[in-house]
């Protein structure tokens, strides 16, 4: 999906302000996919941004994120985040850091991946949710990006906007200058912030 190389784009992002990227390329080689991870864990690491692995197998680092079916219990690693969907998936978190709640918005990356929550729906599980929630699909705007952050998420999860983007770096900026645009909610989930 991206237009150049991912470690290029990866470096753009961070360079727009990008702080947490998510490994989700699963079809690599474990060995190959090891040394994408190592490549752009150091791009990542310079900024004092932090690289997450999709799936148990940290390669090498100390984040994971976890599909809502599994494994439970979350693998020992200093963060875990797992993808949610329902309000049967939130309430199978045992050890996690935070979530991703998806789709927020129909999404050209997974269509027809849904129905999308919408910011309503979104708010609704952010009230049931007992950790910090990044909102994920279909955001591709300032405005959709604003609408999740005053629904309560705590930040934004997104991949074509950025990847997709002809200037990653402008993209990034203008999503992350967007989640600081609109004070957050005064009230939130059980220990969200």
């Amino acid at each position: 999906m991206a237009r150049r190389p991912l470690a290029e784009v990866v470096e753009a992002a961070v360079a727009g302000g990008v702080r947490w990227v998510v490994l989700r390329d699963k079809d690599l080689p474990r060995a190959e996919r090891a040394a994408l991870a190592g490549e752009l864990r150091a791009i990542l690491t310079g900024a004092g941004g932090r690289l997450i692995v999709a799936g148990p197998d940290p390669l090498g680092g100390d984040a994971v994120h976890l599909p809502a079916a599994g494994p439970y219990p979350p693998p020992p690693v200093a963060l875990v985040g797992r993808s949610c969907h329902d309000t049967t998936e939130l309430a199978r978190l045992s050890t996690e850091d935070y979530v991703t709640l998806s789709p927020v918005f129909p999404t050209r990356t997974k269509p027809g991946y849904g129905p999308p929550l919408h910011p309503a729906g979104l708010r609704e599980l952010i009230r049931v949710c007992p950790v910090p929630v990044l909102a994920l699909g279909g955001i591709e705007t300032p405005d959709q990006v604003r609408a999740c952050v005053a629904a309560g998420a705590s930040g934004v999860a997104v991949l074509g906007a950025i990847m997709r983007a002809e200037r990653p770096t402008a993209a990034a900026a203008t999503l992350s200058a967007a989640a600081h645009d609109r004070p957050r909610p005064t009230t939130t989930a059980q220990g969200a912030t």
